[in-house]
């Protein structure tokens, strides 16, 4: 058994036969008390900590020769994180053991809160037992742990605390051998055949791929290799010169740029198995759905082979944990991979364990008492707050605990009238720490947020990646339809290399109506768009040479036009209407600003910018937010709340459900409850009375924010001083509402929220008409969800469950048919007898689905069967797993609403897609489940809601009238008709364009082994054709370089015919083209060719009011690969 420390009582003084445990002398000089991280050293001191674990002799419980583990009481809360650090002040490494799979994370930022650096928590992988996804956070996160362990200096100084749920803590890890055979040490410098670690890599099951995305694949090219090893929080790029390691960098698998360089890296390669597609016969798809690690191989060693000698061992309310683990056993489908908690203490022999309780267990002469008492809420009114603080913490040291500086530095100012700050005991601190406690006989009192303001814990990532923005929709496959700007619709076949004149060309080929095809040279790729049309009709293939594609294309350039002029009047009109000139930015506002307690991104930073500007002038505001699910945009609506409330003034928020109403009136409520702001509801969740009450509120101005459903826009609801609307979902509400709102409140300022992100090229066509504030960029904390398609099966089905139960977690099911819903949770349930599940639906009696959704919010059971009805707006970062039942009856935009509710925390979240066992899908259907299953990403509503031809963002803005003109011309052609129509009804010079056709004998593309992924090579090709000015080009080439290694000489002449490009744009130039004898050139501007040919140092001539030659008779010309045609073009249009 253990060698575990037994312990004498503390409480505080002598009791009759214990062990003496020095306390602090009452003479003794007080310790400086400065902020959380002296609070470990003055606990230290109270209990003289040292003496009980280094001295106290052990001692045998009357039936076990086994010895009674030294036990804490008073451990709760945050005092679990404070005795953790505390500990580290004589052994530095502790592994703490937890009974709830969420505590792991919570005691590991507490513990960071009071000083300690090196905190990590050990996650359980693939719960349900039946094996790991590599391409799971979790089982990442959990390698991490153990190589952290495994290269850990035994003599280390410096304190490393592991905390893990005794779950994960019994599950079976590789042994230090088998991990060690496992994983590589790379240095730059080292001589080592690149092809041997493409083979081992391999070998281990990792996957090749053209582009690096998940744990668990690598991608060659050329003296390129690009792996995720599971171990690393990014996926690593390693460089050749031959067999030299030249560079080892870490890079975004977003946006595949290095982002760190290293002098060395480990690679972990652990054995992966593929799981196949559940259709891959009828999808005829061979490819993987996943890779699981077979964690059987060398698992016969636990987390305890990791720890260092001197590791002390604290166990949270080790009943608890025995009973939790049991749980888990009893729940799992492979034992094998884990050991009982009876098991893993047996191991320990050459540890100390200490156990930690809320109350104190076994006999007293076992126990050590902390001495801590509860920090009772203090969420009154602010004079009752103050007066609880001064008598609850008369005497003692109070610490104030903010999320962000700004945080603390208001809960401080709220405080400095109690006796504490007057005397100068009261310290502000910003930390993690989960809630406050007292240290009664150290006379010490923390308070939080949770206590102030019954302030829920923030619950942030500790590593950040950075968000993609959303790009334009540029992915083409072959067989899908395209647009040529000159000729029409027609059926892209291929990017194909075709050889003219000894020279190899990539070409994008198009086939148009009765089969003629024409190649467009990939530098001229702008020419040619994806299709969208926003009609479920296919349209017909253009004719070459036909007049059908100019007359359509007239059309919508007729229509945009007339919409501009219109769109342009109404802003003129709104711009002569009196509106509320809202107050600059006071005090209270910049507090509540820097209050919040994530990183905004810069799309919302510039979102909140505008609105702020569009508030203060002295027009009604009427801007709308457009962003994809967890992008931000009720962060935004808060700001604008508050400013319109700290001027005086009333705010309204209507939204399409009453969840959702409850869900914002909770956010808001707990997002300024700092602030004297009154918050109030309006929905069917409220009583008759409580609604009356509030109509009265509202109409004597001291309900200062009203949130609601449609009940807000009712005619007996009167505001005494409305200044903001603030419509969420617009897109869900009936025509009537909005104009019974714009009526009665003509001159308030209009916030619209929608959740449709529309592209940037529309959002370009519409600036200046339109105010529109676009969030692209996802939130850093947040991961994409994992999506599978799947038959519905029992074993599937538990097996999902169970791991979500086994974390802690909670889980959605959405089932659309009321009538067997009962049915349909007597099924789950048989399959999963301990779980929870709760129902929700809209026909539910009034008051019984809001009591639903706070039992579900309270973790009063696990599972919420319901209907879409949680589509909108419900944010609970504890829900990551969803089922949708009979997901092919679905939108593609209708499931990517759902699956936005999980996955709003750091964990890697899930979603399962069901159909029926016997059930056939058409192949609409197959496409559309494939398609959300490839769209998985953060921000992928964009691509989705172009995928699913609804273009429900253009749909909105430029209204029905104009999807006729879309169909026509293609989404993208629309929104550049568009551009060109609003900038001419401005008054605006047309856009300058660095558009040259250039068709020159130059051997300038890609190579496919260099630019393996077809994807990134058409992306790259547009974006060349994209280039506005020089910085840009040096920018590409350096991306080139990171990305694929040096340019080989076509990619080379790409980017200098890029530079050519530019040249010829700057001078006016139309195209340059080429025949036996010379360079023609076309252009639009007479003086400035007539300046060019006069001061160019090669000779030019000149002869007409169109076109200029460049003879070439005096040039070597001969170059097969045409550089000597790029060398002489450019170096006639540069003037030194």
């Amino acid at each position: 058994m253990a060698a575990f420390v037994t312990g004498g009582c503390f409480a505080p003084r002598f009791h009759p036969g214990s062990i003496a445990v020095p306390t602090a002398s009452k003479n003794a000089a007080p310790m400086k008390l400065r902020s959380l991280r002296d609070v470990p050293a003055i606990l230290d001191e109270r209990v003289g900590l040292g003496e009980v674990l280094g001295r106290t002799p052990k001692r045998k419980p009357k039936k076990s020769n086994d010895p009674v583990p030294l036990a804490f009481s008073g451990v709760w809360g945050g005092i679990r994180g404070l005795l953790a650090a505390t500990l580290t002040r004589h052994h530095p490494h502790v592994l703490v053991l937890l009974p709830q799979a969420v505590d792991a994370d919570i005691v590991a930022g507490d513990v960071s809160s009071f000083g300690i650096e090196d905190v990590v928590a050990l996650p359980l992988s693939a719960g349900d037992g039946t094996g790991s996804s590599i391409r799971d956070a979790d089982y990442a996160a959990r390698l991490q742990v153990l190589q952290r362990l495994r290269a850990r200096d035994q003599h280390s100084p410096k304190p490393l605390v592991v905390t893990s749920y005794i779950g994960a803590a019994i599950q079976r890890v590789p042994s230090v051998s088998s991990l060690e055979k496992a994983t590589r040490e790379l240095s730059v410098g080292d001589i080592v055949d690149p092809e041997d670690i493409r083979r081992w890599l391999a070998e281990a099951g990792f996957a090749a791929v053209t582009a690096v995305q998940v744990p668990g694949e690598f991608a060659s090219r050329g003296g390129l290799l690009d792996v995720y090893s599971p171990d690393q929080p990014q996926p690593i790029r390693i460089e050749w010169f031959d067999d030299e390691i030249e560079s080892i960098r870490r890079f975004d698998a977003a946006t595949q740029r290095s982002s760190e360089t290293l002098s060395k890296v480990e690679l972990a390669a652990i054995g992966t198995q593929p799981v196949k597609s559940p259709f891959a016969e009828e999808e005829n798809n061979d490819e993987p759905l996943d890779l699981v690690v077979d964690d059987t191989v060398g698992a016969e060693a636990t987390i305890v082979d990791y720890l260092p000698e001197d590791t002390v061992v604290l166990v949270i309310d080790p009943s608890d944990c025995h009973q939790s683990s049991n749980a888990l056993l009893a729940r799992v489908a492979k034992t094998e991979r884990f050991v009982s908690m009876k098991e893993l203490l047996s191991e320990l022999k050459s540890h100390k364990v200490v156990t930690g309780t809320s109350l104190a267990e076994g006999a007293p002469t076992d126990v050590v008492d902390l001495h801590t008492a509860s920090a009772d809420s203090f969420a009154t009114s602010l004079d009752e707050t103050k007066s609880k603080v001064d008598s609850v913490a008369a005497g003692h040291e109070v610490i104030v605990v903010g999320d962000t500086p700004a945080d603390g530095q208001r809960l401080t100012e709220l405080l400095e009238d109690t006796d504490a700050a007057k005397q100068g005991r009261l310290h502000m601190t910003v930390a993690d720490l989960s809630g406050g406690f007292r240290l009664t006989d150290a006379e010490i009192l923390v308070l939080t947020g949770a206590e102030l303001f019954h302030r829920s814990p923030v619950r942030r990532a500790k590593t950040r990646t950075r968000g993609k923005p959303i790009d334009s929709f540029t992915q083409l496959t072959p067989g899908d339809l395209v647009i040529h700007l000159s000729h029409g619709i027609g059926l892209y076949r291929g990017l194909n290399s075709i050889e003219k004149n000894g020279q190899h060309q990539e070409h994008l080929t198009i086939e148009f109506d009765g089969g003629t095809k024409i190649h467009v040279p990939a530098s001229r790729i702008q020419l040619v768009q994806r299709y969208v049309g926003g009609t479920k009709n296919r349209p017909k293939l253009a004719k070459i040479g036909g007049i059908s594609w100019t007359n359509q294309r007239k059309a919508a350039e007729a229509a945009v036009t007339d919409m501009a002029d219109e769109l342009l009047e109404l802003q003129a009109k709104r711009a002569t209407r009196l509106g509320i000139p809202m107050s600059p930015d006071n005090e209270w506002q910049r507090q509540f600003d820097a209050s919040f307690p994530y990183l905004e991104t810069p799309d919302q930073l510039s979102a909140i910018e505008a609105l702020k500007a569009d508030m203060e002038a002295p027009r009604p505001m009427d801007r709308l937010i457009c962003g994809d699910v967890g992008f931000g945009k009720t962060e935004v609506a808060m700001r604008a709340a508050f400013k319109a409330v700290s001027s005086g003034y009333q705010v309204a928020v209507l939204v399409p459900t009453t969840v959702l109403a409850e869900q914002h009136y909770q956010s808001f409520r707990e997002r300024m409850a700092e602030f004297p702001v009154e918050i109030r509801k309006l929905s069917r969740f409220c009583t008759p009375a409580e609604q009356r009450e509030t109509v009265k509120e509202i109409r004597r101005g001291k309900a200062d924010i009203v949130i609601g459903t449609h009940r807000v826009a009712s005619k007996d609801v009167d505001f005494n001083n409305l200044g903001l609307v603030v419509i969420d979902e617009e897109q869900r509400f009936g025509v009537a509402v909005k104009e019974r709102l714009k009526t009665r409140h003509s001159n308030v300022d209009v916030l619209t929220l929608s959740a449709t992100p529309i592209p940037r090229t529309l959002h370009m066509a519409l600036v200046g008409v339109r105010d529109i504030s676009n969030l692209e960029t996802p939130p850093a904390e947040r991961m994409a969800v994992e999506t599978k398609v799947t038959r519905w099966d029992d074993k599937m089905l538990r097996s999902a469950i169970v791991r979500e139960l086994n974390r802690g977690g909670q889980m959605y099911f959405v089932h659309n048919r009321i009538g067997d819903m009962d049915d349909l949770a007597a099924r789950i349930k048989a399959i999963v007898p301990e779980l929870r599940i709760g129902i929700g639906h809209g026909q539910m009696v009034e008051g019984a689905l809001e009591q639903v959704m706070v039992d579900f919010i309270d973790h009063k059971f696990d599972m919420l069967l319901a209907t879409t009805i949680i589509e909108s707006g419900l944010d609970i970062p504890n829900a990551n797993t969803m089922f949708i039942d009979d997901g092919n009856r679905y939108g593609l935009s209708d499931l990517h609403q759902l699956r936005g509710r999980v996955g709003r925390y750091k964990h890697q979240a899930y979603c399962y897609l069901l159909v029926s066992p016997n059930k056939r899908l058409t192949p609409e259907a197959s496409k559309r489940l494939r398609a959300i299953e490839e769209y998985s990403q953060m921000g992928a509503g964009f691509a989705i809601s172009m995928r699913d031809l609804e273009i429900r963002g253009a749909g909105n803005l430029l209204g029905s009238q104009q999807s006729g003109h879309i169909a026509a011309v293609g989404y993208e052609m629309y929104c550049q008709l568009l551009e060109d129509a609003v900038r001419q009804a401005q008054k605006l010079p047309p856009k300058l364009s660095a558009d040259v056709d250039i068709d020159l004998p130059i051997e300038a593309y890609l190579p496919e082994d260099y630019v393996p992924n077809l994807r990134h090579k058409i992306d790259l090709y547009r974006r060349m054709t994209r280039i506005e000015k020089a910085e840009d080009v040096r920018a590409l080439r350096e991306e080139l370089e990171d990305r694929f290694g040096s340019p080989p000489p076509p990619a080379l002449r790409m980017l200098e015919l890029c530079e050519l490009r530019l040249d010829a744009a700057s001078w006016g130039l139309v195209s340059l083209t080429s025949n036996d004898r010379f360079i023609v050139i076309q252009y639009s501007n007479r003086s400035r060719m007539n300046q060019l040919a006069k001061n160019s140092s090669i000779p030019i001539r000149v002869v007409d009011h169109q076109k200029a030659y460049i003879p070439i008779k005096d040039y070597d010309m001969s170059d097969p690969a045409g550089k000597a045609w790029l060398q002489l073009a450019r170096a006639a249009l540069w003037i030194g």
